[in-house]
C-alpha cells in the first residue's frame, strides 16, 4: 500500500529512581495518550537519527546532549499505522538520568512513572502490546521489529533482530 513514510525518534529517559519519563500528548499522533517524547527527522536537511534525538532533547526536554549520550535500543517499522502512514522509529535511551521533570511543552505535559504503573495508563495500542515489552527485554541491548498494522484485528509482528545484554 502506497503511503508516506515517516521517520522518527522516541526518547526513553529515566530519573534517578529508575522511573521512565512519558509525555501526555495534546495532539496527534497519539493524542490523549502517554508515550515517550521524540519527533520526526528533518530528512530534507539530511539529519541523522542521533542528531534528531539530540535536537528533540533540546527542544522538548531542555537538555543538551551529544550522540554519545544516547544508546540505540530499538528500531521499529510500522506498516500502515492507523491506515495513514508507514513509520520507521528509532528508540533511544538516554545513558544518564534526568535530574528534574521537564516543563510542559506545546505537545503536552511530562511525568515520571515506575514500570509497573504503565499498565494503568492510556498508551498507544502498539506500544502496550509490543514496543514496551520489547524495550524492557532489550534495555541495554538492541532489537529490530516490523509491524503490519491491522485496525480490526491483531497486528502482525516480526522480530528481525534481537540482542539482549547479559545481566
Amino acid at each position: 500500500m502506497r503511503m508516506p513514510h515517516i521517520i522518527s525518534t522516541l526518547l526513553y529517559c529515566f530519573d534517578r529512581q529508575g522511573r521512565v519519563l512519558l509525555l501526555h500528548r495534546r495532539r496527534p499522533p497519539n493524542q490523549g495518550l502517554w508515550s515517550p517524547c521524540g519527533g520526526k527527522l528533518r530528512t530534507e536537511l539530511g539529519e541523522s537519527p542521533y542528531q534528531c534525538a539530540c535536537r528533540e532533547a533540546a527542544e522538548e526536554l531542555q537538555i543538551q546532549t551529544t550522540p554519545q549520550d544516547w544508546h540505540l535500543t530499538g528500531l521499529v517499522s510500522e506498516e500502515a499505522y492507523e491506515g495513514q502512514a508507514h513509520w520507521l522509529m528509532f528508540l533511544f535511551e538516554l545513558k544518564h538520568p534526568l535530574k528534574t521533570l521537564p516543563p510542559p511543552i506545546e505537545e503536552g505535559t511530562f511525568q515520571f512513572f515506575h514500570q509497573d504503573e504503565l499498565d494503568r495508563l492510556p498508551l498507544p495500542r502498539t506500544d502496550r502490546e509490543k514496543i514496551w515489552p520489547l524495550f524492557w527485554q532489550h534495555r541495554g541491548g538492541f532489537f529490530a521489529a516490523h509491524c503490519i498494522s491491522s485496525p480490526d484485528g491483531p497486528d502482525q509482528w516480526t522480530i528481525e533482530e534481537s540482542w539482549r545484554p547479559s545481566r
